[in-house]
């Protein structure tokens, strides 16, 4: 199947293509998992042979635009790809939707010379992309506190200084999108500026790798006095909030479908092992204990999906889905959490080591219920959006 023969069916391929790609994640790359987190040389090898075995399959980059070299796909259609894609962390590396996020928003927001520039090489998968907006000394859920600040310089273009951290992939990126505030005071919710930042640039540095609990990927860097070229703004000076808030929304709900994929996973593990293990009384089936974790696993898996689904419908129609994306966000997470917890309980002592995927999948999933904001902001301000909607029009007293 061609990436031509994608576009061309649009909505009905996307069943077969979701067998494809089931297919392929869980016999390419499940196997590859082990050599791909360690890193080096040979993952990176390793990576690159796993693409060229996507673009041969047709199931190169399906979401990304056709025009770039993509599939095509809409973002409606992929939604059910992203599911069996993302059962693995580096199933979208691999197939080349890593960088959907950032082909969007340099898509709608970028400069010409950015567009012409960088775009068919992020769809190649030719560069690399990161995205920065924490700082270790700011909340992460208060960005207009952000105090990384990018200067006009004389001859025109930015000067960014600051620190940034939890940047995924920031240790082997190309590029990098970075918060800063380009006028006013802290707290303002204007004057920030997004600013693509080349990291072969002078004053950007990786400044350490922050393991979370225990696994790589997430780096802290550093902007000291960093050059950027005026037409590498990314949006309109001081609407960084504008564009962010957009990215977000799509960025949550693709992370959700895929930790769904990832609690599925986990689940179909569990069921494998309770089948399978025999004890001195039988099959651990048959013991109800273990039919109970069965039972919330599968309630919690049919429970999350359509809120996942129905917030990446409205986020496909540009509707407004700020309510459905937390739903969707921290019901995710928590399902991850909560299967590949029941899954490592079935396992006993097994599900703790290195000979399944499990102890990867819990970690994904605790972290999940922080990163990319917290369950609180989540719950707050879903909390806060309803109520305003259920409240009339003041009354007043007679």
């Amino acid at each position: 199947m061609t990436d031509h023969d994608v576009t061309e069916r649009g909505t009905a391929a996307v069943e077969p293509l979701r067998t494809e790609v089931r297919a392929f994640v869980r016999e390419r790359v499940f196997p590859a998992e082990p050599l791909l987190d360690a890193g080096g040389p040979a993952a990176g090898e390793l990576r690159e042979r796993l693409r060229a075995e996507a673009r041969a399959a047709g199931l190169w980059a399906l979401p990304l635009p056709a025009g770039l070299g993509g599939g095509g796909l809409p973002l409606s259609a992929y939604a059910a790809i992203a599911e069996v894609e993302g059962a693995s962390d580096h199933g979208p590396a691999a197939l080349g939707s890593a960088s959907l996020l950032d082909v969007t928003m340099l898509s709608r927001h970028g400069s010409p010379r950015v567009a012409t520039e960088y775009l068919p090489r992020l769809v190649s998968g030719e560069l690399r992309t990161c995205y920065a907006m924490t700082e270790p000394d700011t909340p992460g859920t208060e960005p207009a506190l952000t105090a990384t600040r990018a200067e006009r310089r004389p001859g025109g273009g930015w000067r960014v200084t600051g620190r940034k951290w939890f940047v995924s992939q920031a240790g082997d990126a190309d590029l990098v999108t970075v918060l800063a505030r380009t006028s006013g005071r802290a707290g303002d919710r204007t004057g920030l500026s997004l600013l693509l930042v080349p990291t072969g640039s002078p004053g950007f540095r990786v400044v350490r790798e922050l393991p979370v609990l225990g696994a790589s990927g997430q780096y802290e860097i550093g902007f000291d006095g960093v050059e950027v070229d005026a037409d590498h703004l990314v949006g309109d000076v001081g609407q960084a909030l504008s564009v962010a808030g957009e990215r977000l929304r799509l960025g949550r709900t693709l992370r959700a479908l895929r930790w769904l994929g990832q609690a599925q996973r986990a689940f179909d593990l569990l069921c494998d092992r309770a089948t399978a293990r025999q004890g001195a009384r039988g099959p651990l089936a048959d013991r109800q204990l273990v039919q109970q974790h069965v039972f919330e696993g599968l309630l919690a898996l049919r429970t999350t999906r359509p809120l996942v689904h129905e917030a990446m419908a409205l986020v496909a129609e540009g509707r407004d889905a700020h309510v459905e994306v937390g739903l969707a966000k921290t019901a995710a997470a928590r399902t991850l959490q909560e299967v590949a917890d029941r899954a490592v309980q079935v396992f006993g002592a097994a599900g703790l080591g290195p000979d399944t995927p499990l102890p990867a999948l819990f970690r994904t999933g605790r972290a999940a219920r922080i990163l990319d904001g917290p369950d609180e902001q989540h719950v707050s301000a879903v909390a806060r959006r309803v109520l305003r909607s259920r409240q009339g029009p003041a009354v007043t007293p007679a």
